[in-house]
């Protein structure tokens, strides 16, 4: 990512370089009061003869750089900074000029979609805003980002819900989404239970892979209704995606892939079913014993299908933790079918849970659906702030169900506490609105139009929120490296308490004094930039009003 940090580092690794050493130089935090970074490359080399030289070297090219206030020498080689809050307001705005790539890749995100005929339930919620989040920041710094839903279109499920409405003779015309939301259980209940259901099924499985005409048409009717259910959901839930490709449209590209598997000798049959060649264990399965198919089979299919018709550098599946084993059969069944060499990565995540601990369930023990959650979320902010706009409650309550998932480490799971995480207090969605709203009426108050930093008269509030300011693009590229919006989401609380500490030290709209009220419109002008464009990263969308 380019930005002025990561040229000073580049530089500095060069100095290192003149004395032999590969070193890739590490910018913290540093844990000393009155420092902002520190760098702790040196300190391995503090016995080396050629100490005091390298360190002279590093320091003459921090210094140079003009970032941080004069650097000192330390005996064992720790350099604590200070950041240079004068020369950064020149060079640093936080808007999205400051970080783009020099080189961007093109990356497919892939959230492993829900089945057509399935409501929405709060399992998908931490796939919709984790791959939102990290589209977003991959955005903004400069990268081509593509989503694509990838729906369960095909297969069993839906010869399931066929062989439902053919038993219980239901007239296609007269299904909607809500009915299929209840035939979707009780098909798969059946499926399990009633043998001959589920030889039925399996022959009109069969005959949807043949081509039968009267179930594809059976097909495209269910599939049709079930997308403009979920695409309604997803604008309540504020989720877009630029391709609603499914496992139907890379069905008619397996029959040739196996063929060509085969003939490399690439999959061999065992017992009926085909499996990898290559040595692992477990052995891959590609097809089943009767020749259906796998999510595996699928997802190879679409890898094909996504480089000739898309195109991509890399591709970020965006599924919970529990298929880490599919994927990391996925990714090396790719390298040795030899498919291509490009980067593919599981984006995996941990569950969400009640306040309790326990799996989200309805009353009558289903699964919870996720327009239930927004419900009762929307319900609670509507009861604490009954004078608000219905579109600002709608806002709010997607900012709660954003930043309470996103707040959390993605590889770990969390429950939901509505109380909490709509306190207007603390790490909520809530604190970070109400925060940037402040600040959006207090420039709305002030009438000057000036604001220029004056280093002589910052206080202390000021001076730690314009450091932690200028650490946007720190955060930023920890969470666009890592894959993990946490660190943002943390640093948006950080800076929004920062702010509120600032505001609150002094009324502001009382100050006379031209310069100081100047240096205070600055920072506070770079305090809602920066919580904006956090914000858009994260995929929360800015209220006007609290």
């Amino acid at each position: 990512m380019n930005n002025i940090f990561n040229n000073l580092t580049t530089s500095l690794s060069e100095e290192f370089k003149k004395f032999d050493l590969d070193e890739a130089i590490q910018l913290s935090m540093s844990k000393i009061a009155g420092y902002d970074l520190q760098i702790n490359n040196l300190v391995k080399y503090n016995k080396s003869d050629f100490f005091d030289e390298l360190q002279e070297n590093v320091i003459e090219t921090i210094n140079s750089s003009n970032i941080f206030l004069p650097v000192e020498k330390n005996d064992m080689g720790f350099l604590n900074l200070s950041l240079n809050h004068i020369y950064l307001m020149k060079n640093i705005t936080n808007t999205q000029s400051d970080f783009e790539n020099e080189q961007s890749n093109k990356i497919i995100f892939d959230y492993g979609g829900p089945n057509i005929g399935k409501p929405l339930h709060v399992g998908h919620m931490r796939t919709l805003n984790i791959g939102r989040s990290l589209y977003n920041i991959h955005s903004f710094i400069g990268n081509e980002v593509v989503s694509d839903i990838h729906l369960g279109d095909w297969g069993m499920p839906i010869a399931q819900i066929i062989t439902y409405l053919e038993k219980e003779e239901i007239e296609l015309q007269n299904l909607d989404s809500s009915q299929l939301e209840i035939i979707y259980p009780k098909a798969s209940e059946e499926y399990k239970q009633n043998k001959d259901f589920k030889t039925r099924a399996q022959e009109i499985n069969k005959l949807l892979n043949n081509n039968d005409q009267e179930l594809l048409e059976m097909w495209e009717f269910i599939k049709k209704i079930s997308i403009q259910s979920l695409e309604e959901n997803f604008e309540i839930f504020g989720h877009s995606f630029d391709y609603w490709l499914g496992e139907s449209d890379v069905n008619n590209l397996i029959p040739k892939m196996i063929e060509e598997l085969l003939k490399d000798e690439k999959i061999i049959y065992d017992d009926g079913a085909l499996i990898s060649a290559e040595d692992t264990d477990p052995k891959i399965l590609i097809t089943k014993s009767d020749g259906s198919y796998l999510y595996i089979t699928t997802d190879l299919a679409t890898i094909l299908f996504r480089q000739k018709n898309i195109g991509y550098d890399k591709t970020f599946y965006i599924v919970d933790n529990r298929q880490s084993l599919h994927f990391e059969q996925l990714f090396s069944s790719i390298k040795y079918f030899e498919f291509n060499n490009l980067e593919h990565e599981h984006i995996s995540y941990g569950t969400l849970n009640d306040s309790d601990g326990n799996p989200f369930k309805t009353r009558e023990g289903g699964t919870k659906p996720l327009s239930e959650l927004f419900k009762e979320t929307y319900e609670y902010i509507e009861k604490i702030n009954n004078d608000l706009d219905k579109s600002i409650v709608s806002q709010l309550t997607n900012s709660v169900l954003t930043y309470s998932d996103l707040i959390t480490n993605r590889k770990t799971d969390y429950k939901f506490d509505l109380e909490k995480f709509t306190n207007v207090n603390g790490k909520t969605g809530i604190y970070v609105q109400y925060s940037q709203v402040r600040a959006k009426k207090l420039l709305e108050n002030i009438e000057t139009k000036h604001s220029e930093l004056n280093d002589l008269i910052l206080s202390d509030e000021d001076k730690e929120l314009l450091s932690k300011l200028y650490l946007f693009t720190y955060f930023l590229e920890q969470s666009a490296v890592l894959n993990e919006p946490h660190h943002l989401a943390n640093y948006l609380y950080e800076i929004s308490n920062l702010f509120n500490q600032f505001y609150e030290s002094e009324k502001i709209s009382e100050i006379e004094d031209s310069d100081q009220l100047s240096s205070k419109m600055y920072i506070t002008n770079l305090f809602l930039t920066t919580s904006q464009n956090v914000m858009w990263c994260l995929g929360i969308t800015p209220v006007n009003q609290m």
